[in-house]
């Protein structure tokens, strides 16, 4: 699939409507091996690197300089704003089933 913001809009579907892999990728018609393989995609469960492999990219990775290039941006933040809504809806749903407020800080009293 070439359309990456439809792409992002059937994971995002995905992780926050509590549906199957099936029943998601039959609404758009698209195979649901597909639609897993983009789940793990983004979020970043594709292939782990080792341990030795880990530290040797952050040591690779320049921290003081930012990536120039727009698109690179944009689709830096498309997959962030993506995995912030996945995350919000893994909340809801969890907050619905649990009947606990999550995000709500616990601790002191308010007068």
């Amino acid at each position: 699939m070439k359309d990456k913001a439809l792409k992002e809009r059937i994971v995002a579907e995905y992780l926050t409507s509590g549906l199957s892999y099936r029943e998601v990728a039959d609404r758009y018609g698209v195979d649901y091996r597909s639609l897993h393989l983009w789940v793990k995609e983004y979020q970043g469960g594709m292939k782990k690197p080792s341990r030795y492999r880990r530290a040797r990219l952050l040591r690779e990775l320049p921290t003081d300089r930012l990536p120039s290039n727009i698109e690179t941006i944009q689709s830096e933040l498309r997959k962030a704003r993506l995995y912030n809504q996945a995350l919000q809806g893994a909340i809801l749903i969890a907050e619905e089933e649990l009947g606990v407020p999550i995000l709500k800080k616990s601790g002191t009293k308010q007068s």
